[in-house]
């Protein structure tokens, strides 16, 4: 029967029956849904329940859904409602439906101490599961990294090149013109507020140790983290739902020395030139602000800067990128092979990789700071 799609009860002893006839598709998606509402209301009391669907012209995955929907709706305790007359087109369909797990219930219920625990509990086993998938990735990485020493016809220079074109090169514009102004910003409230003490040349001082030391290589380092960070899960995520990672498998091929050995390579080579190259540009912006706003001399905003840091305050900086772009890098393979099979699982690995590896950079800046604060540098 070809038309409207409807569903009706019929007459069969005791048991409840159903028979659905017509066009059971999205196209008519109101309709079936107050008529499948309607047929929810009659669950309990029989002994046996019947879904005839042998009279439904055309289905697809909504109409499918609906009558799964019902089924279970209608199903009480042990009496399982039966869906009766599939035809082999759509037995399929809606036997895939029918492996989809229900949502479970939300939890109304009142806040307990043991619930909060509980929540405690989880949240700290989580955190120690993401720490244990970065150590298996690291030891992962220096396994592969190992083997490539020993073969080094294995190695991808390829690969490595053109990922280090992308993280490098195509990101160098964007880190100079952020942390040009950066450097902008510093010097001018610098300007601003020592003005009131008559400290106005401080300000270099303070804009050449805070860039050379801090804050050049964590922002620079955040910046990557958010850019090539994301890309590197996104682009890993995407092989794993198309099953690329189990082809290369397949094929003999290890996946984290095919893909991510070079990404992690480029990564810890192109994170010291980007940080280097944003600590010359925020120091050209404070210069530049601090002589058009400040009125310090470019000769003795130079003549102040030499004599207010040291090479130590560079290899300070210098030393933290490597490990930094290590952090990232190895943050973002986790999440991107952890993809499952989803666009939704994909976006929330890639903002998950985002969000640890800022967090990560944060926390590594932290023990420099005070590693290199307890050796006197």
């Amino acid at each position: 029967m070809n038309g409207d799609p409807k569903l009706e009860r019929i007459a069969k002893g005791n048991a409840l029956a159903l028979c659905a006839t017509g066009t059971w598709t999205a196209s008519f998606a109101p309709v079936l849904e107050r008529m499948v509402a309607d047929a929810e209301k009659l669950a309990g009391g029989p002994q046996s329940i019947f879904i005839d669907v042998s009279e439904v012209s055309k289905l697809d995955t909504f109409g499918a859904w609906l009558i799964e929907r019902l089924r279970r709706s209608l199903t009480q305790g042990a009496v399982e409602a039966q869906i009766a007359g599939l035809s082999a087109n759509y037995s399929s369909l809606v036997d895939e439906v029918r492996r989809v797990r229900a949502t479970p219930a939300i939890d109304t219920s009142t806040i307990t101490i043991t619930g909060m625990l509980e929540q405690i509990g989880q949240t700290v086993a989580g955190v120690a599961g993401t720490v244990a998938g970065l150590i298996d990735m690291l030891g992962a990485v220096l396994a592969a990294g190992s083997r490539t020493l020993i073969h080094p016809r294995s190695f991808r220079l390829t690969s490595t090149v053109h990922h280090l074109e992308q993280v490098c090169w195509r990101a160098v514009p964007i880190v100079v013109l952020i942390t040009f102004l950066i450097g902008c910003i510093i010097a001018q409230q610098g300007i601003f507020h020592f003005r009131r003490f008559g400290a106005d040349i401080f300000v270099v001082d303070m804009l050449g140790v805070l860039v050379l030391r801090e804050i050049g290589v964590l922002l620079v380092a955040i910046m990557v983290a958010g850019r090539s960070g994301s890309a590197y899960t996104a682009e890993l995520g995407s092989m794993k739902m198309r099953e690329e990672i189990d082809a290369l498998r397949t094929m003999g091929f290890d996946p984290i020395e095919v893909l991510v050995l070079p990404r992690m390579l480029a990564l810890v080579l192109a994170l010291p030139i980007l940080a280097f190259l944003g600590a010359m540009a925020a120091l050209y912006g404070g210069g530049l602000v601090a002589w058009l706003y400040g009125g310090v001399d470019p000769e003795a905003f130079l003549l102040r800067l030499r004599d207010a840091i040291s090479i130590d305050h560079f290899i300070v900086g210098i030393v933290k990128a490597p490990v930094m772009a290590a952090v990232i890098g190895i943050v973002a393979c986790v999440e991107g092979l952890a993809v499952q099979g989803s666009a939704e699982s994909l976006g929330q690995h890639t903002t998950a990789s985002v969000v640890k590896g800022i967090f990560f950079v944060i926390v590594m800046d932290g023990v420099f700071a005070i590693f290199f604060a307890s050796i006197g540098m």
